[in-house]
């Protein structure tokens, strides 16, 4: 006997999954009609079938746009009808994305990352004051504070100024009254301690 039966593997690609086969086949039978008048007049049938399978199209903008889109796309944009919106083309909807530009310069010192090192790039380009310094001490301190998330001992603040030296160049050197102290080391001790603290509460409780 003759196998007749038919399967989705063997029929046409279905454009646009989201509104079916049925619309697909629909909007090629439209495609096919000798008549254009007649083409114009079913083609809104269509649309509104479209509109009606997808109600979520409604909370976006120019839905009824993206419905007569959707139509020439389906049709892989052979379909000739008066739609009235700017026709897309093949060319307009496959375009592809504008690249986004890389960074190419390598990260002088990869624990700290690209952002710390183009603000001290930014801190290079200005002129000496006393908001220059105030901006050497704060990335300094927050450099610091990096420094210790990757390597849990302490760190030595004239580390962090050399650090800050090799990022930028040799461009920005830290002043000698600028000093960051050891305020995150204490901190991270601090936590330890009350971690050790509540271990042996709890010991103590049981």
């Amino acid at each position: 006997m003759e196998d007749n039966k038919n399967y989705n593997t063997q029929r046409e690609k279905l454009i646009l999954p989201e509104y079916g086969r049925h619309v697909q086949d629909m909007i090629n039978y439209v495609a096919s009609i000798p008549d254009k008048e007649k083409r114009n007049e079913q083609v809104r049938a269509v649309i509104a079938v479209m509109g009606t399978l997808n109600p979520q199209l409604r909370d976006t903008p120019d839905f009824r746009h993206k419905l007569w889109d959707h139509v020439q796309i389906i049709s892989d944009f052979k379909i000739d009808i008066d739609s009235p919106y700017p026709l897309p083309t093949k060319e307009t909807i496959q375009a592809p994305p504008n690249k986004i530009p890389l960074e190419q310069e390598r990260i002088r010192l990869a624990c700290y990352g690209r952002n710390i090192q183009n603000m001290i790039d930014l801190i290079a380009q200005r002129e000496d004051d006393e908001v220059k310094k105030y901006m050497i001490k704060v990335i300094a301190s927050y450099m610091k504070q990096q420094y210790l998330i990757w390597n849990k001992d302490s760190v030595a603040e004239e580390t962090i100024f050399e650090d800050i030296k090799l990022l930028s160049g040799g461009k920005v050197i830290v002043p000698e009254d600028v000093h960051i102290g050891s305020g995150v080391a204490v901190q991270q001790k601090s936590n330890k301690n009350k971690n050790k603290n509540k271990k042996a509460v709890k010991k103590n409780k049981k």
